[in-house]
């Protein structure tokens, strides 16, 4: 194992020292509140397509304060589940305020040992390089949900609750990079599904797309992402602010009267002002800029 590998193993070693410091204390403490919103584990049918819902099974108490913890370390690839698309774990935990000297140490050392990490991971110089030392380093690791992030508040908010963000991945690049991409993937491959030859040809259909484009063609790549939990924190009208919900929020508080809301089940909803795309090369969300 080179020493890259060696240093990843070891992070990763001492990220689950301190998880598993962070999840015992936490059982130990006085909570005011538990709640954890599950949701269906993603199977590879869901990577090729859009959900149009997507239902939630709330849980508190003890049965949610279980669930919380155990998220915070799931971040192994399960067999017959996404290897692709992270499991999430919304939910929200509020702490007495005497539990932040005790615990957001420990949240604290966990994302920056998480960010270690993932710049070690960024040495290497592509995705097969990174896959293999990842893998020999942790096999079966789910690098999207080792990285994440454990968010908190201590800073007495007025309400925290959730709602789903539906977003896109939007990227300009020029013909010339855009060549040049197309260029590069042509020597992929998935014999899954599609064979090498019928692969090429797809490329050079998508190159000749593009080299009949002017020099000065402005390109626009603008991918969907996939609808995600969110929380939203809110101090004031002019003071909020909102994060990722893929794992449990934790609150330290002790007001009674804060205001917490909850996830609920994700319907599709057009909206009648969305406009449809054209798309150069579908594969790739890519259409003329504007």
């Amino acid at each position: 194992m080179s020493s890259v590998k060696t240093q990843l193993r070891a992070i990763f070693d001492l990220t689950g020292d301190y998880l598993q410091a962070l999840t015992e204390t936490v059982k130990k403490q006085p909570i005011h509140h538990s709640r954890y919103f599950e949701l269906p584990a993603p199977t590879t049918d869901d990577e090729r397509q859009a959900l149009s819902s997507i239902p939630v099974t709330a849980h508190d108490g003890q049965q949610a304060l279980l669930s919380i913890c155990n998220s915070y370390t799931d971040f192994y690839r399960q067999q017959g589940l996404s290897s692709k698309m992270a499991r999430r774990h919304p939910g929200l935990i509020v702490l007495a305020k005497q539990s932040e000297s005790e615990l957001i140490p420990y949240i604290d050392k966990i994302n920056e040992l998480k960010m270690e990490f993932k710049k070690l991971v960024l040495t290497y110089d592509n995705n097969d390089a990174r896959f293999d030392a990842v893998h020999s380093a942790v096999p079966g690791l789910q690098t999207l949900s080792f990285y994440r992030r454990i968010h908190y508040e201590g800073n007495s908010p007025s309400s925290v609750r959730f709602t789903w963000m539906k977003k896109h991945s939007t990227k300009s690049l020029s013909r010339k990079l855009a060549l040049t991409m197309l260029e590069r993937s042509s020597a992929y491959s998935n014999p899954r599904m599609i064979d090498q030859t019928q692969w090429q040809r797809l490329v050079e259909q998508e190159k000749a797309k593009v080299a009949s484009l002017s020099h000065n063609e402005k390109l626009r790549i603008r991918r969907p992402i996939r609808v995600t939990p969110e929380v939203n924190v809110r101090f004031s009208d002019a003071r909020r602010y909102h994060v990722s919900g893929a794992l449990p929020f934790i609150v330290f508080d002790d007001n009674p009267d804060l205001k917490l809301g909850e996830l609920t089940s994700y319907t599709l909803k057009e909206d009648p002002r969305k406009r449809e795309y054209e798309y150069l090369v579908e594969r790739l969300y890519l259409a003329k800029g504007e």
